[in-house]
Order: C-alpha cells, then sequence, then structure tokens
C-alpha cells in the first residue's frame, strides 16, 4: 500500500517525498489548481513564462486571502449545512471578490494565468484559507514549474548532444 495514504496519521512535523508526493509538514503539495497548471506546461511548452506562473499564482493567493478574510471568515464551502443561507451568501461574495482581485492583480503585474483564478476559489472558498495554506500553494506551484523548466532543459541538452545539433550559443 502507498505510505503516502497514511501520512494523515503520522506525527508532523517532517518533510519528506514518497510515492510521487512532496510533502511539507505533514500537507501534501497538491490542490486543485495545480492540474490545470501542470497541463498547461505540458500541452503548451514554451508559452508560460515562471512571471506568469508564479505571479499569477501569488496573486490568486493574495486575492483569495483578502477575500476570504474580509468575507467569509470561518467558513468553508465544505461545511455548510443548507440552514445557513447568510454563510453561503458570505461565500459567494468572498468567491467573486477573489477572482476581481485576482484578475486586477493579474492584468496589474501583467501576470496572467488562467488557473491561477481557480487558485483564488480554492483559498477565498474556505478549502486552503490560511497563510500556511497559501505559502504551501505558491511553494507547490514553484516546484512544478521549477521540474518543468528542468526537464525541459535535459530535454534539450539531450537532443543537440544525440543529434549534434549546436547550442543557443552556436557552439556544438
Amino acid at each position: 500500500m502507498m505510505r503516502s495514504v497514511w501520512g494523515p496519521i503520522q506525527p508532523p512535523p517532517r518533510r519528506r517525498f514518497d510515492s510521487g508526493t512532496c510533502e511539507a509538514e505533514g500537507r501534501p503539495f497538491l490542490f486543485p489548481s495545480l492540474g490545470p497548471t501542470a497541463f498547461a506546461l505540458a500541452f503548451q511548452p514554451g508559452q508560460h513564462q515562471a512571471r506568469d506562473v508564479l505571479g499569477g499564482h501569488l496573486c490568486g493567493v493574495l486575492g483569495g486571502l483578502i477575500a476570504y478574510t474580509a468575507i467569509a471568515d470561518g467558513t468553508a464551502l465544505t461545511a455548510l449545512p443548507p440552514a445557513q443561507p447568510e454563510a453561503a451568501a458570505r461565500m459567494a461574495g468572498s468567491g467573486v471578490l477573489s477572482v476581481g482581485l485576482t484578475t486586477a492583480g493579474m492584468l496589474g503585474t501583467r501576470a496572467v494565468h488562467a488557473p491561477a483564478c481557480a487558485t483564488t476559489l480554492i483559498v477565498s472558498l474556505g478549502l486552503l484559507p490560511t497563510l500556511q495554506d497559501g505559502a504551501l500553494i505558491v511553494a507547490s506551484v514553484t516546484v512544478l514549474y521549477g521540474v518543468d523548466a528542468g526537464g525541459r532543459a535535459i530535454a534539450r541538452t539531450y537532443r543537440r548532444s544525440a543529434h549534434g545539433i549546436p547550442g543557443d550559443d552556436g557552439r556544438s
């Protein structure tokens, strides 16, 4: 059985890498909008700069934290009973505000990355609403981008050496 499955019952703090899942302080380096970012990097190579990917998710985290703290603090989308219309309205307001703040932040910094709007909803709807969660999100995106960039650099080097293709500086 994969060891990561039992991660929640193991005592934190710890840092480890096992079964393909990075974890820090007992929390996985995974969240829903990391998938669309990974897809964009894999299937649109060279079209996503670090500034856009990292900056966009940072805008998403900040917009989500501001909206959640201002409007929906203490609520969570997963914990709303149907008989609490005020909490549901606060969550909706938090979500709308977070997308507006994230969009303004991305346009203002020219760091536009569409999956960051999913990140902001994850934060503002109370799924990952703390500063620690936000830091984990940014760290996860940074690791993903670094792995993608490193893999592409290795592939370029391999293709150049295996096929005698000159490097960027014109030399083989």
